[in-house]
């Protein structure tokens, strides 16, 4: 299997870097395109890759195309490139937030390609990320299985009906930016205590880190999070004393009410 990408930035770089370190294909296998040639060559020096001449190039010598291109820039590249896919009927694979299968179906002409969305996240550039994936009518179940094993080398992966792709940009694909904001206010919480920040930050991110595993360890048992939340809170202690406070001021309410409004932009873009 070969696989090309359209586009070198950080994104594609991270998978790049992902599946060839987990063996999905060597870097030998993998064919690179950017306007930002630099960065190709880059990316395929690191890994053994080969940068094409053009993007019609990657289409035309690849099982699998990974459009790794901003959205905005993403309906005159796949336009551009629809005589070359309709011919080689790779895997195409579109990275774009807000672009549907049907507008990228649309963009194609209507030609019968198998097409996968997904959406991964900013933690796949530490191997740590989540991705979402849908495919169109025309995308067998292999088509799909190889695009879940390419994102599943830099973290995990769920597939979803495309009708839950704004939900899950606000809890997996916007959420980083809330779990980094919740780290930096427990730190600026210490630092009001007296505590240096970068050592507050060291503290809170391990600890988030960790709560985190407990979650997903736990879930297999049957314990939710609000399970593990009572098994902190001793009665009349100093955890639940934070609990009700943070509470008081709004805290969960402000959570979902900003999944929400995630959720309702993601809608209004087209997502």
């Amino acid at each position: 299997m070969t696989i090309g990408f359209v586009g070198a930035g950080t994104m594609a770089g991270a998978i790049v870097r992902g599946i060839t370190a987990a063996g999905v294909v060597p870097g030998a296998d993998v064919l690179l395109y950017d306007v930002a040639t630099d960065a190709a060559r880059r990316l395929a020096d690191d890994v053994g890759a080969t940068v094409a001449r053009s993007a019609q190039e990657v289409v035309c010598g690849s099982d699998v195309v990974v459009l790794a291109v901003k959205p905005q820039v993403l309906p005159a590249v796949l336009t551009d490139l629809a005589g070359a896919v309709s011919d080689r009927r790779p895997v195409l694979v579109s990275i774009a937030a807000g672009i549907t299968l049907g507008a990228l179906e649309e963009l194609l002409g209507g030609a019968d390609v198998p097409v996968v969305r997904v959406m991964p996240n900013v933690n796949a550039m530490i191997g740590a990320g989540m991705a979402a994936v849908c495919g169109n009518a025309a995308a067998s179940a292999e088509d799909v299985a190889r695009v879940v094993e390419m994102f599943d080398a830099v973290g995990g992966t769920v597939e979803i009906a495309e009708k839950d792709f704004a939900t899950y940009t606000a809890i997996a694909g916007s959420s980083p930016a809330f779990v980094f904001t919740f780290i930096d206010a427990l730190a600026r919480g210490a630092v009001r205590g007296g505590m240096p920040k970068a050592l507050a930050t060291r503290i809170a991110a391990q600890a988030v880190l960790g709560s985190a595993r407990m979650v997903l360890e736990r879930a297999e048992a049957g314990v939710s999070p609000a399970d593990l939340v009572d098994m902190v809170c001793s009665p009349g202690g100093t955890t639940i004393a934070g609990i009700v406070e943070m509470e008081e001021a709004g805290f969960s309410p402000a959570v979902v009410r900003g999944v929400q409004a995630v959720i309702d932009r993601d809608r209004e873009l087209g997502g």
